[in-house]
């Protein structure tokens, strides 16, 4: 069976970035999307059209095909005060390091990193962590099949309600992992 609209793929890859390891799916913890639903980018669904069981894959995706270039207007200076729990900044949680879920003036969902903590002001990165970034994929695809109606399901509920992949840690981080949980 070939990859192709509504079929459910599970493959192994090695996600590199300039030669470094950036993510890892094994064949014990494969990663497992429905292909055309959006829970991929289009761009590495595409090099996957066509496949099957066993074959195996590498191909590179620019800036463009993948998270963008990075937008420096992204990169933002916050009043500390929003971070306040009770009238006590949160220096539990808001630490150097540290990815947050946003929400912008709209009501728009943000994974924001934070960069830095100054005395007044939390700078925070809303970019995806990998954009600007040339992302190269070398892998085997592991399973190709119509999907079940159970198997359905479970992915409409992992798609709206969070990750459920082993790279995630099971933490719905959409600009950290791309185990379909991208926003």
């Amino acid at each position: 069976m070939k990859i192709s609209e509504d079929k459910i793929v599970s493959l192994t890859y090695d996600l590199t970035v300039e030669g470094e390891l950036m993510e890892k799916a094994t064949k014990e913890s494969p990663l497992t999307f429905m292909y055309g639903m959006g829970m991929m980018l289009d761009a590495f669904e595409k090099q996957l059209t066509g496949k099957q069981t066993g074959d195996a894959f590498s191909f590179t995706l620019s800036p463009e095909e993948a998270y963008g270039e990075r937008n420096e207007d992204a990169v933002v200076e916050l009043p500390k005060n929003i971070f306040e729990i009770d009238g006590k900044f949160d220096d539990t949680t808001i630490i150097e390091g540290a990815t947050l879920p946003m929400m912008d003036a709209s009501g728009n969902r943000l994974m924001g990193s934070i960069l830095e903590i100054k005395p007044e002001m939390v700078v925070m990165d809303f970019n995806h962590p990998l954009a600007g970034e040339t992302l190269h994929f070398d892998g085997e695809v592991m399973d190709v099949h119509t999907a079940s109606p159970e198997e359905i399901a479970a992915m409409t509920q992992s798609y709206e309600g969070g990750c459920d992949c082993e790279s995630c840690d099971g933490k719905q981080d959409a600009n950290s992992c791309n185990c379909g949980c991208q926003e």
